[in-house]
């Protein structure tokens, strides 16, 4: 049986069996809604009424809710992937930067003493999207839903004292797009659903900050009608989305922008693997695939004061479109292709013997 692959993020989980050169087999939103009883009274007679409650398991990168997480998995794994019940084979998880000592334990534990795994390993995010584009050093920007990180990798291991993570992401971004969608539409109610696929349907980045402060004369405006009938007008507003990684005073962080936060990043990184890292900065998660992002990041690192500059790495020919989507679960089937077959994973022999803290000397 063939290994899985789960990368579990706050907005959307990714898994499938460990094919390197394909995405995902699943990709589905990480929320679940819950349904509960609650017994009220009706006219003197008890009556029963169905209460749905979203909840999420992931907040930020992190698992919150173990109890959803385990619902989740089990749904994933077996409705999905296909596992039975006393057949269960082996799992490569994607870890986050900064995951912390206790979430990684909780993890091996309910993979081993609830979905009885006959292996595990976990591997950092960072190190994985550098995998998916064939290298082993590099420095990664992950724009996720919930974070963003930034994360030199020197011979395949994080420098946790250069990285840096921040607790915005798309959904704070979602939310930047709603505010401004209602000061230019104000008798319009927008869900913030509908706002999310506007968001990824009309938000781009422009070439430079000059050209920003310039859009608001030039910009032409598009309509677009929501799923309820409701007309609303996209302007400027599909501009500032980007623009706020690049000048984070937009959403009130007093803070330098993207490309400025990565080259401090490596800047902490020994001299002699500086050049290497940011001539190997790879852009991951969905916000980095937002029409011109790209192009405006690599040009803001081109008119840097830094004596090397940035250069983003290409995609190979052969991995799947839209690699930065799905880079760290690519990376990590092609770990588990290497891992497993090698015995380098936690066996259950190894979490019988050390208990959950074995995840700390195996999977590194």
């Amino acid at each position: 049986m063939e290994a899985v692959v789960v990368d579990a993020g706050s907005k959307l989980l990714k898994a499938g069996i460990a094919l390197p050169d394909q995405a995902p087999g699943l990709v589905m939103p990480s929320k679940m809604k819950t349904e509960a009883e609650e017994s009220e009274q009706a006219d003197g007679a008890a009556a029963a009424a169905v209460v749905e409650e979203v909840v999420q398991p992931v907040v930020r990168g992190f698992v919150k809710d173990w109890d959803a997480m385990e619902d989740l998995l089990s749904y994933v794994l077996y409705r999905n992937i296909g596992w039975e019940m006393g057949d269960e084979g082996q799992i490569l998880f994607t870890e986050p930067l900064f995951t912390p000592k206790a979430l990684r334990e909780q993890l091996v534990q309910l993979m081993f003493e609830k979905f009885n795994v006959s292996g595990f390993y976990d591997s950092e995010q960072a190190v994985l999207s550098l995998y998916a584009v064939g290298r082993i050093s590099g420095c990664t920007v992950d724009i996720g839903h919930g974070k963003i990180d930034i994360a030199p990798v020197c011979e395949g291991a994080v420098q946790h004292v250069a990285s840096k993570r921040f607790e915005i992401g798309g959904t704070d971004l979602t939310n930047l797009f709603a505010q401004e969608l209602k000061k230019s539409n104000p008798s319009v109610n927008i869900d913030i659903s509908d706002v999310e696929r506007l968001k990824e349907q009309y938000a781009c980045c422009t070439e430079d900050q000059l050209a920003f402060e310039a859009i608001a004369s030039t910009c032409q405006p598009e309509t677009h009608t929501l799923p309820d009938g409701q007309v609303i007008t996209i302007e400027k507003e599909r501009y500032i989305v980007g623009e706020a990684l690049f000048q984070p005073s937009i959403l009130g962080l007093e803070d330098y922008g993207i490309v400025h936060q990565l080259i401090t990043s490596v800047s902490n990184v020994a001299s002699e693997y500086q050049k290497q890292l940011l001539e190997n900065t790879m852009l991951c998660g969905g916000t980095a695939s937002m029409t011109g992002f790209e192009d405006r990041f690599q040009r803001e690192a081109n008119l840097s004061a830094s004596a090397i500059r940035p250069t983003l790495v290409k995609a190979p020919e052969y991995m799947p479109e839209d690699l930065a989507r799905h880079s760290a679960w690519l990376g990590g089937a092609i770990l588990a292709k290497v891992v497993f077959p090698q015995n380098q994973h936690v066996t259950k022999g190894d979490y019988d013997e050390t208990g959950p803290s074995i995840v700390h000397k195996k999977c590194f």
